[in-house]
């Protein structure tokens, strides 16, 4: 009796960590992954949404399910120098995840209070508008200022040619146009915390999901003033603080000393890397690490400057630096690997 109970458990839990990526087809999904019919699970869903786990939506060919909000909240604040993120944090925020387990409250705490003091220290808006969302298995948090919008204040700051380059700057980390004030680690962090984090701004749509390595850049056709940010991250997630930190860090060395830099976002359509202009855009700012990891994951071809550039010219010009390649196809291989005999030469 335990046994078809724990069963039974483990099949509705199935069915709410899946139906978020699955609204339509949850029942033939869970009725394939253990093998019982589509009677068994409406079964099971029916009890999730006696519940109030689950939300039923249209009717029969066009029904399908979501998540039902435990809680919902939104609130609009004035960016007018006197709102504090700790202060928000405290009185409006934590209580969401007070029921939730310390490493989860911690990494809400961290990343919730650098995006917003993001937007009262960077934004030049007017107002921040804030939106929580919790549901059984997971709390979601939205904020929105209506500010300048932090590619083009990146772009502006930095002299960039184009917003798609302001992500391949907060890809990196270390990034801030106030450096007396911030070291410009906050973002870089923060999206690697959480299950899901986006950046909406202008026409570009950053997104990184933390099982995967990539960083996602999307233009978008709607120009999308401000800055909208999207977190997300599962109630019951074992992650901590110092699990991401350490993936980032030398040793015992809590200097934020590693990064990893995506070599495709600099890439302009298809665009190949061939030049060594094209090199000197991807390395600025990266001598601020110990440890450098170019991910090529997605680079089809690169050229013999581009490849000398990184690999043998920077190289003798910080010899200190660890500098790593991974995801390189045969061909890019063949390119650092020839930069490379010739920095032993």
């Amino acid at each position: 009796m335990v046994g078809i109970r724990k069963r039974g458990e483990n099949i509705r839990q199935f069915i709410l960590d899946n139906v978020r990526h699955n609204p339509k087809d949850i029942v033939a999904l869970t009725s394939n992954a253990y093998d019982i019919s589509r009677q068994a699970v409406n079964k099971h869903i029916k009890r999730l949404v006696e519940q109030h786990a689950l939300l039923v939506r249209g009717a029969t060919r066009n029904k399908f399910y979501i998540l039902h909000p435990l809680e919902k909240w939104e609130h609009i604040y004035a960016l007018n120098g006197a709102l504090a993120e700790d202060t928000v944090w405290r009185t409006d925020i934590s209580k969401f995840v007070s029921d939730l387990s310390d490493n989860v409250i911690d990494i809400w705490h961290y990343g919730f209070t650098e995006i917003l003091n993001n937007a009262i220290d960077h934004s030049s808006g007017e107002q921040v508008h804030i939106q929580v969302t919790k549901t059984v298995t997971t709390t979601e948090i939205v904020l929105y200022d209506d500010g300048e919008g932090i590619f083009k204040k990146i772009q502006r700051e930095l002299k960039l040619d184009d917003e798609r380059h302001s992500v391949l700057e907060l890809a990196k980390g270390k990034l801030t146009t106030d450096p007396d004030r911030h070291t410009g680690e906050g973002i870089f962090f923060s999206s690697r915390m959480f299950d899901n984090f986006a950046i909406l701004s202008g026409n570009v749509y950053f997104s990184h999901k933390y099982d995967q390595v990539k960083d996602w850049i999307l233009e978008r056709q709607k120009f999308q003033s401000g800055t909208g940010v999207f977190m997300e991250l599962s109630n019951n997630t074992a992650r901590t603080l110092k699990r991401v930190f350490d993936d980032f860090t030398s040793g015992d060395d809590y200097g934020f000393t590693k990064t990893v830099v995506p070599v495709r976002l600099t890439q302009y359509g298809d665009d190949k890397l061939i030049s060594r202009s094209q090199a000197k855009r991807l390395l600025v700012r990266v001598e601020k690490f110990k440890t450098v990891i170019f991910d090529f994951d997605e680079v089809e071809i690169i050229g013999q400057a581009f490849a000398d550039e990184i690999f043998r010219v920077f190289k003798l010009q910080h010899p200190t630096m660890q500098l790593i390649y991974l995801k390189a196809n045969k061909q890019v291989t063949q390119m650092i690997t020839r930069a490379l005999l010739k920095d032993n030469a």
